[in-house]
């Protein structure tokens, strides 16, 4: 089929539990920039303050966000997912072939592409990132995922190379345009896991490292000669910008602040509270629903109470999904129509499954035995109707929109309970299934996500039951036929939605404010912020 031409714990939380990402207000949808405002110009600096800690200037081993996209103006990839189209483009492969049965992968690069150190792209060094990302194991986590099966990489000739795997990965075409698997030089492949987090990599992409301060900022510089971008780029050629900065700024307000106060240019997760002052200001608000899995209460199964059926149903019916946004989130937020977000590849929608019924919720409790106290909780058997709920991170729109959750659940007879849980105790959290209800949400641009999440061989957050639901979820990620794969994933969500075991409430969506003189900025198919295409009026 020819193309259209660090560390474990943060790495499976980034895929797992606590994407806090900002909801956000109406602006460019799919993969849409900041508006254009004439002709694109050379020169300026473009500082963007981020919300969550960088901690590591290597995009294989980068386990959030806002690492990933320090990173990626450091490397280019294989293919580009173009965010509008949602098909993968040629990028340093100019064309590929899948195998039959996904099990190979053949793809042929693009000439005239050198690394910032002067080395040239080549199949040698192609083989050397893919066998290395292998062996880096648990500090690769994300990019490790994609490798499921790897076998090895063959050198064909010098611009053909061979990617062979023991089973059908049907994600890892979808990989080959992230980040994770962006392609290094020779020189950094030598270097230990450690000293590429520290120190950063040497890529082909638009922009180099000039200087990495840990959990502090990021400092890059155009290359002069870069002339190999996406097919689905703006331009060519090298980036406008002279220099592009990442300040890591953990306040809501001080980024909001700073980009009135003309500190910083561009901020990231723009908080609820600071979306209409922006606007008003004259401010761009560049939105995105971000790919992946949507902010769901998901359900313990294995839990007395909400092994029952009608319970889990009752709760799906109960909750008031656009209250919650028109409350909480704001506009340009949007209520949850599946358990994957509307951006991601395979999404189906379920709207109307969705929908508020609290009198029906209401009749199916009291079908199911469950009756009203004095005090409107519900109790069957002698047994209090309660539930605990935990959810990772601090205070904001999280916890905010739990408590709204909070306030529907009891007007139906359910009680609520919110516990609050330390980001380090996630896994182990998940591992002691010590919940009713977990909070969580996961950004991926390939709907393996659900594997992930709720199969037993991943995070098991549900505590999932073997038979046709697990079945789904294991034969899409080694489905060959694209078409077959959708239809399994499309019947996978609505089981997790039949069954109770995921209860979807809104979709997470990346935010960037912009200052008027930035144009040009643009998401990937992952929401995250690109910049080459970026310049200052």
């Amino acid at each position: 089929m020819p193309g259209a031409s660090r560390r474990a714990l943060p790495a499976v939380l980034s895929v797992g539990v606590l994407a806090l990402a900002a909801c956000g207000s109406p602006g460019a949808g799919g993969g849409g920039g900041a508006g254009a405002a004439g002709t694109p110009r050379s020169g300026g600096t473009l500082t963007y303050a981020v919300g969550t800690d960088v901690l590591c200037a290597d995009p294989q081993q980068a386990g959030n966000g806002d690492e990933l996209a320090a990173a990626r103006g450091l490397v280019d990839s294989l293919t580009a997912h173009d965010p509008d189209s949602g098909k993968q483009v040629p990028w340093l492969a100019s064309s590929w072939e899948v195998g039959e049965g996904a099990r190979s992968f053949t793809f042929h690069l693009r000439t005239g592409v050198t690394f910032s150190d002067g080395t040239p792209l080549d199949a040698q060094v192609v083989k050397g990132n893919f066998d290395n990302v292998a062996k880096l194991g648990a500090h690769a986590v994300q990019a490790t995922s994609y490798l499921a099966g790897y076998r090895s990489t063959t050198v064909v000739d010098p611009q053909t190379v061979r990617i062979d795997f023991d089973q059908p990965n049907a994600k890892f075409l979808e990989g080959t345009s992230s980040p994770s698997l962006g392609l290094v030089a020779a020189a950094t492949l030598a270097k230990s896991a450690a000293d590429r987090c520290s120190e950063g990599v040497i890529g082909s992409g638009p922009f180099t490292l000039e200087r990495f301060t840990r959990n502090q900022q990021v400092v890059e510089t155009p290359r002069k000669d870069y002339a190999w971008a996406a097919a689905n780029a703006a331009h060519q050629g090298p980036a406008y910008l002279s220099s592009l900065v990442f300040k890591v700024v953990p306040q809501d307000g001080v980024r909001s602040g700073g980009l009135r106060s003309g500190q910083f240019d561009a901020i990231g997760a723009v908080g609820p509270q600071d979306r209409q002052p922006l606007r008003a200001a004259g401010y761009q608000l560049l939105t995105r629903a971000v790919p992946g899995l949507v902010y769901s209460l998901n359900v313990n199964v294995a839990r007395p109470a909400t092994a029952d059926p009608a319970v889990r149903t009752a709760l799906r019916l109960a909750l008031d999904r656009q209250q919650i946004v028109d409350t909480v989130l704001g506009d340009g937020s949007k209520a949850a129509t599946s358990v994957l977000a509307s951006t991601t590849p395979g999404y189906t929608d379920l709207g109307p499954k969705l929908a508020a019924d609290p009198a029906g919720a209401a009749r199916l409790l009291d079908g199911a035995g469950w009756t009203k106290g004095p005090d409107g909780i519900r109790a069957k058997d002698g047994a209090r109707l309660t539930l605990v709920a935990v959810w990772f991170g601090g205070a904001g729109p999280v916890q905010t929109s739990l408590e709204l959750a909070q306030q529907q659940l009891k007007a139906v007879g359910v009680e609520l309970t919110l516990r609050p849980i330390a980001i380090a105790q996630a896994i182990a959290t998940f591992k002691a299934g010590d919940y009713d209800l977990i909070d969580g949400q996961g950004s991926n641009a390939d709907p393996d996500i659900l594997r992930t999440y709720y199969n037993p061989q991943g995070l098991n957050v549900v505590r999932l039951p073997a038979g046709p639901l697990q079945d789904l979820l294991n034969s899409q990620a080694t489905e060959a036929d694209p078409a077959v794969r959708a239809q399994q994933v499309g019947k996978a969500q609505q089981q997790l939605v039949d069954d109770g075991y995921a209860i979807p409430l809104y979709e997470a969506t990346g935010v960037v404010g912009l200052a008027p003189r930035v144009h040009g900025v643009s998401f990937d198919a992952a929401s995250r912020p690109q910049f080459h295409d970026a310049w200052l009026s």
